[in-house]
């Protein structure tokens, strides 16, 4: 577990308004959230709520227009486009719902991107990333290409590749919108494992209220507002719910 008093993410008054015309649209209109390091927070709320707005501000794929961010101690809400692409590289990990993996690269070169881009050398970078597909149960699919594996396959290579930069932060955007039941949670039990055996930070953005409750905090967002923001008391386990599934002959993905 990563233990640190400075937190993870601390946001203060964050908005972020879009001009239209003469009309200003708050897509965030006061945001002040607080997450420690180590957590795993969900993020819910209905289209349009504002929280994938706040989740790329927190990722550092947008700056806010108003207001304070602090990543890890560090105040990035002011910082230009190509310090915050820095920071992304360093620091975050990214799974998304449709995946975003290369079809015409290895399944071993889509977890090595990150690491292409921070200029890694080779050797380290092809050990990083097997570690990182075996860390995930994929290390003997590093030749194959994406489109020859299934989708929760494709979810893990994804984590994987979200996992071989050693980042603080894991941001997945509705990470099992596109799987079927008892692959959303497989998934989700390897996000809740690398939560709590590596103690990375994750916050996950989902739609689905039975997703959200394996994690151990819950924020809903309604119109660029936080209305609530509370602990899970006794959160969901994805790998005793996983046991389960199959004991009970469950679809095996």
């Amino acid at each position: 577990m990563r233990l640190s008093a400075t937190p993870a993410i601390a946001m203060e008054a964050i908005k972020r308004v879009y001009q239209m015309g003469a009309t200003k649209i708050y897509a965030l209109n006061g945001i002040n959230l607080t997450v420690q390091n180590g957590e795993m927070v969900a993020i819910m709320g209905s289209s349009g709520s504002g929280k994938s707005t706040l989740l790329n501000i927190i990722g550092c794929l947008d700056k806010p227009t108003d207001g304070t961010y602090c990543l890890d101690g560090s105040d990035v809400s002011k910082l230009n486009r190509n310090q915050l692409a820095a920071i992304r590289n360093k620091r975050l990990g990214f799974v998304f719902q449709g995946f975003n993996l290369l079809g015409n690269i290895s399944v071993l070169a889509n977890v090595q991107l990150p690491l292409v881009y921070a200029g890694t050398a080779k050797q380290e970078m092809a050990e990083r990333a097997r570690e990182a597909l075996d860390w995930v149960g994929l290390l003997q699919y590093e030749n194959h290409y994406p489109g020859q594996m299934s989708g929760g396959q494709q979810q893990r290579v994804a984590i994987a590749r979200a996992l071989v930069n050693n980042p603080s932060l894991i941001l997945a955007d509705e990470p099992t919108g596109a799987l079927d039941s008892t692959t959303s949670v497989e998934i989700i039990s390897v996000i809740q494992k690398l939560n709590l055996e590596k103690g990375i930070t994750v916050i996950m953005v989902t739609h689905e209220e039975e997703i959200a409750l394996y994690c151990r905090r819950l924020v809903n967002v309604r119109d660029g507002k936080i209305i609530a923001d509370e602990p899970i008391l006794k959160a969901s386990n994805a790998a005793e719910n996983l046991a389960a599934l199959f004991k009970e002959g469950g679809p095996e993905n």
